[in-house]
């Protein structure tokens, strides 16, 4: 199987999971040793200007009430900020116009500046050894390939169901399979 990172994995309903319902996934890594993602379209009950105060930073008024998001289940206190601001030092590159980084020396800046698009995420999804292609086998997960606007401006809302509209779905039609009664 070719690497799914960077990618976009979306949820499908018989995933099951209550924490990746109508998820989408943006993949950081994967390979043999499992893999790393962070859910983008999933607000958490917290704003940026919650956020900078509670860590005593300068935030920008336009950022105030920009959402914070739940980024997966895993070390949910830990942040990832996806963002297109190529003059922050501490930064890896994810996608041609998407950086990742993950250090409060980058956050303050991205805080104080209303300009770059930015995407802060609390947590990750995470995969041991080869368990994502499993869930990939059972039909759990779709793959999609990830732009820097779809992650950053999309409304996070209807991501899903554009991203499966975008593959040629019909997000209704996608539904756990049962059987006919």
């Amino acid at each position: 199987m070719k690497t799914l990172a960077p990618g976009l994995l979306l949820a499908m309903p018989q995933l099951g999971d209550p924490n990746f319902h109508r998820s989408v996934v943006l993949m950081i890594e994967h390979g043999d040793g499992g893999s790393m993602g962070l859910v983008i379209n999933r607000g958490a009950p917290l704003t940026l200007g919650e956020l900078a105060k509670g860590q005593n930073m300068k935030i920008s008024v336009e950022r105030t009430p920009e959402p914070v998001f739940v980024g997966g289940p895993v070390e949910p206190h830990r942040g990832f900020i996806l963002h297109d601001d190529e003059s922050i030092s501490e930064k890896h590159t994810v996608l041609p116009g998407l950086f990742l980084s993950v250090t409060l020396d980058a956050l303050a800046p991205l805080l104080e500046n209303p300009t770059p698009r930015v995407r802060f995420c609390l947590g990750y999804a995470g995969w041991g050894p080869r368990q994502l292609e499993q869930e990939m086998k059972t039909g759990s997960w779709l793959f999609a390939e990830a732009t820097a606007k779809a992650i950053l401006e999309s409304n996070p809302s209807q991501l899903w169901d554009e991203t499966v509209r975008g593959m040629g779905f019909d997000p209704a039609m996608l539904m756990v399979g049962k059987g006919l009664h």
